[in-house]
């Protein structure tokens, strides 16, 4: 907890003192309880776990199952809304914001929740869903909708979510800075590109228009000839 207290000092400039992160960092919060109900839910005293991890849920109004596997200096950045499926895997280093859903698809037993790598930083209202895996070093930008593996090193947003940058340049500095606004938008380059096929289109029409009527206007000079 300590690593993770001074992780959210360095990383967070509102934090203005260890003991307003103590007293108001919900994110610390649901982390503090997370880590005590996990080690019931490993003892095989899951009612015990999940009784802690509901009453984490009501102070905090972050939901996250007794049976996650969270890794070292976990941050969860103001915290509402995130939940946590059962058998999610999060790495070392990673960083999520409110609104973040790390859950299941359909009602298949075993390994149904997301394997999230470290270093990964995941934008507010992002949606992880499914047993697959999120390589390290990934930026997922707010309100993606991830549903497959994901390679290290890229870089996704959209709904459903579409890796824009693999080993880009900007990656890593996005990842540190935790700037995940700064993101490539595919919707805007589309849009951008068609508008630059419709400018090529009218460009083309309008030659072919000038050169239709260069050929009547001549036609209409040699008929005037022969009268």
């Amino acid at each position: 907890m300590l690593k993770t207290i001074k992780l959210i000092k360095e990383k967070d400039p509102a934090a203005q003192s260890i003991l307003g992160i103590l007293l108001f960092y919900s994110g610390l919060h649901a982390m503090i309880f997370h880590r005590i109900a996990h080690k019931f839910y490993k003892w095989n005293l899951k009612f015990i776990a999940q009784l802690i991890a509901a009453f984490s849920k009501f102070l905090t109004n972050i939901e996250i199952h007794p049976g996650a596997t969270i890794g070292e200096r976990f941050f969860i950045d103001h915290g509402t809304g995130v939940v946590i499926g059962e058998t999610a895997i999060v790495g070392d280093d990673v960083t999520i914001y409110q609104g973040v859903t790390l859950g299941g698809t359909g009602k298949q037993s075993g390994k149904r929740h997301p394997t999230i790598g470290n270093n990964v930083v995941i934008g507010a209202g992002a949606k992880i869903l499914g047993s697959f895996t999120v390589g390290d070093n990934v930026n997922i930008g707010a309100n993606a909708v991830v549903l497959s593996d994901i390679p290290e090193n890229s870089t996704v947003v959209g709904i459903p979510g579409k890796i824009v940058r693999i080993n880009g340049e900007k990656v890593t500095e996005c990842i540190k800075n935790l700037n995940h606004t700064i993101l490539p938008d595919p919707i805007q380059e589309e849009l951008c590109e068609l508008e630059k096929k419709i400018k090529q289109l009218q460009e083309r029409i309008h030659c072919e228009v000038c050169i239709r009527k260069e050929e009547m206007e001549r036609k209409l000079k040699e008929e005037n000839k022969e009268k």
